[in-house]
């Protein structure tokens, strides 16, 4: 499949973990698979989109084997170029698409512990193009680009936002995080889970870039704002 390919990217990604589909098999070992045959076959250049924070010592299982899968690529491609974005945006996503349904149906809205972690939400649309551009540097030795969009929220913030640009006025009210995995542990046994454990693990842990990382900048890119964007999805409605 990978046979007389210039370049390749992996963006394969799991956020619950069903049957034999575990963030082992997909983070690390699929990862691995695909860095190894993209090595055995020749191909030049590999980008690998792995996430903010990603850690081999997490307490955390999905961030953990995120690091894990780093290592794996690292290992079997040593050009490799890692891609961490932060919480992505984009038409009809999970994230701002569905924080701006339940603002529009719920008057009080329960936040994620009492609303202070800090999220830098990047444009999916910024990130292809930043994978892109990284993939057609003249430059081949490995790299790690951490991709967060040009303003940094608490997530209390970023509902504030939302809600002032959708002229909708609502409460924001701190729910224990503890409640919250209480939630999603049952929210798991539906086909489509509006909310997981995972996500509530994400949401107690700030999802910013590190500072002296590259990322867009080095790769000549104005990341687009969360307002910006919200505002053009809200006119074309």
């Amino acid at each position: 499949m990978l046979a007389g390919t210039h370049a390749a990217v992996n963006a394969v990604s799991l956020y619950v973990e069903r049957g034999q589909e575990t963030f082992h098999s997909v983070h690390v070992e699929a990862a691995k698979r695909v860095a190894v045959q993209a090595h055995r076959v020749g191909v030049e250049r590999l980008a690998h989109v792995s996430g903010l924070g990603a850690d081999v010592a997490s307490p955390s299982l999905y961030i953990r084997k995120r690091g894990e899968g780093e290592l794996a690529v690292k290992a079997a491609f040593t050009d490799v170029i890692l891609f961490r974005p932060a919480v992505m945006f984009g038409p009809d996503d999970a994230f701002l698409t569905t924080i701006l349904e339940l603002l529009r149906r719920l008057p009080i809205y329960p936040m994620f512990g009492r609303g202070r972690t800090r999220l830098q939400p990047a444009y999916v649309e910024d990130v292809a193009e930043a994978i892109a551009r990284a993939l057609q540097r003249t430059q081949t030795h490995a790299i790690t680009f951490e991709c967060g969009g040009p303003c940094v929220y608490s997530y209390e913030e970023l509902l504030s936002a939302l809600a002032r640009k959708a002229d909708l006025k609502r409460i924001l009210i701190p729910l224990p995080f503890a409640a919250w995995w209480a939630l999603a542990w049952t929210a798991e046994l539906l086909p489509n889970p509006p909310v997981t454990r995972n996500q509530v693990e994400l949401m107690q842990v700030d999802n910013v870039c590190s500072p002296g990382v590259p990322g867009f900048a080095e790769l000549g890119i104005s990341p687009h704002s969360v307002e910006n964007m919200l505002e053009q999805t809200l006119r074309s409605r």
